[in-house]
């Protein structure tokens, strides 16, 4: 990357820049690799956040699925871990996680976690495991809430065999032959996934981030304190792909030692630590054993830090020094906050950031954790907070006695809770990766660049104003 006929002469966000047109050879998005070269084994350069309300195993496998990666929160207690872990990793690559209900469940249980839109559903099984039926998520909109689940079954809807969809596209076709938007996957009699015609379509598209035994990718965050190596083996034993090590304050003492103390138990698995944002951070870092740094000190929505403590840094200028250090140490970055637009990823990998990490922007998806909630116009949410919040701060000392966990209390900071709507025309993460992948390989094609490597190296960035960045937006209503 280099800057255009300027050189900066103070810190940078995302919205103090923008990317110029280069010549290009390259015609067509999808001749363009987004995939990141910082150990992870993904296709597309996405990460979710270790945040409790954002990252739960069905956000991890869906987002896995499709090529990133999800980190679960280090705020579960090691056996919830445990089973995050092994429950993504039991999902399948090829099929979307059901969304499994009691026959005795209700309407209203149903539009808790699923709205009624078109292209998703809903899978039945009784007490003893077997299948009673498949109810399309647009059904629920017309039943009574009492309704029970199992009384909505009528006929059914016809299952797709699951050695019958070979290929992506062979699904595709089977669904528009038989008129489906949505229908479960059956293997010898089990139900194994669903598919809607656009996932099936996504499927022609997106490369899964699989392990060497074919599951999908997960990894986990841990803390510095206690008991680190026996946290990191046990996380390990359950087959995560990455640990992140993580803290609010990554160039610490505390943070060497535990990154330190990860690297000489030789789990041969890729380090993630952070966060920082300074070149001294990433030498620190990495000689202590990080193959992976987070970049990232109050950009995101639901941080309060640099208003609390004034400290922090423009994110763009942390990115852009970070990754030139970790480069030349053969080590990586993941920019950790501050995007609201495809544009803001697509900056982030320019200044130099291998993957690019997203909190409250997944926060209102059907796939994060939390229920479905409606406000007072009736428009659909979830909840979401800081993990330095009030909120965060109980769910992650909830062991400590009274006193403690009061103390502790006392010095949170962050948002404890914040409404994040559902964007009705992207309910699902995977409706936002379309738009982010859309947009940011259209910047590569801008660029000439055709890989993550060309982009780094053929990025030309200008310095804009204030309403230089208002001008790029569109407008809302007309002139």
């Amino acid at each position: 990357m280099e800057f255009y006929r300027t050189t900066p002469s103070h810190d940078l966000t995302y919205s103090d820049v923008f990317l110029v047109p280069s010549r290009s050879a390259v015609t067509s998005r999808l001749d363009v690799s987004l995939a990141p070269d910082d150990g992870s084994g993904a296709s597309i350069p996405l990460v979710s956040a270790n945040m409790n309300s954002i990252t739960g195993p069905r956000l991890a496998a869906t987002l896995a699925r499709r090529g990133g990666l999800g980190v679960l929160p280090q705020d579960l207690h090691l056996q919830d871990l445990d089973d995050a872990i092994r429950t993504v990793k039991a999902q399948s690559p090829r099929f979307d996680t059901p969304h499994d209900f009691s026959p005795d469940a209700t309407t209203a249980d149903a539009l808790e976690v699923l709205p009624p839109i078109a292209g998703h559903g809903i899978v039945l099984h009784d007490s003893s495991g077997e299948y009673v039926g498949c109810i399309p998520a647009d059904r629920l909109a017309t039943a009574l809430p009492d309704a029970r689940l199992g009384d909505l079954v009528h006929g059914g809807i016809a299952s797709l065999d699951a050695d019958d969809v070979s290929t992506p596209r062979r699904a595709f076709d089977l669904m528009v032959e038989a008129d489906l938007e949505f229908a479960p996957v059956v293997e010898h009699g089990r139900v194994i996934g669903t598919l809607s015609r656009r996932s099936a379509l996504r499927g022609t598209i997106y490369e899964p981030n699989v392990d060497a035994d074919g599951r999908l990718r997960v990894a986990s965050a841990i803390g510095i304190n206690g008991d680190v190596a026996a946290k990191a083996t046990a996380l390990a034993a359950a087959g995560v792909d990455m640990l992140v090590i993580d803290t609010a304050h990554g160039h610490q003492e505390g943070m060497l030692r535990a990154v330190s103390i990860v690297r000489d138990l030789g789990l041969d698995i890729p380090i993630v630590a952070g966060n920082i944002v300074t070149a001294d951070a990433v030498a620190d870092l990495v000689d202590a054993g990080a193959d992976v740094l987070k970049v990232g000190v109050g950009p995101g929505a639901m941080c309060t830090t640099r208003m609390m403590t004034a400290v922090g840094r423009p994110q763009f200028s942390a990115v852009l020094e970070t990754a030139e250090a970790a480069r030349e140490l053969g080590a990586s970055v993941w920019a950790d906050g501050g995007v609201r637009y495809p544009r803001d990823v697509a900056l982030a990998l320019a200044a130099g950031a291998a993957s690019v990490m997203i909190g409250s922007w997944f926060a209102g998806t059907i796939e994060a954790p939390g229920l479905l909630r409606h406000d007072a116009s009736g428009r659909l949410y979830k909840e979401s907070w800081g993990m330095a919040s009030t909120k965060a701060v109980r769910e992650r000392f909830d062991r400590l006695s009274p006193y403690e966990l009061a103390r502790k209390e006392l010095f949170a900071e962050g948002i404890s809770s914040s409404a994040i709507s559902l964007d009705p025309l992207r309910p699902s993460i995977e409706d936002l990766l379309d738009m982010i992948t859309s947009g940011v390989r259209s910047s590569f094609t801008y660029a000439g660049a055709r890989t993550l490597e060309e982009f780094r190296d053929r990025a030309l960035v200008g310095i804009q104003s204030a309403a230089g960045y208002e001008e790029g937006k569109a407008l809302p209503v007309s002139w």
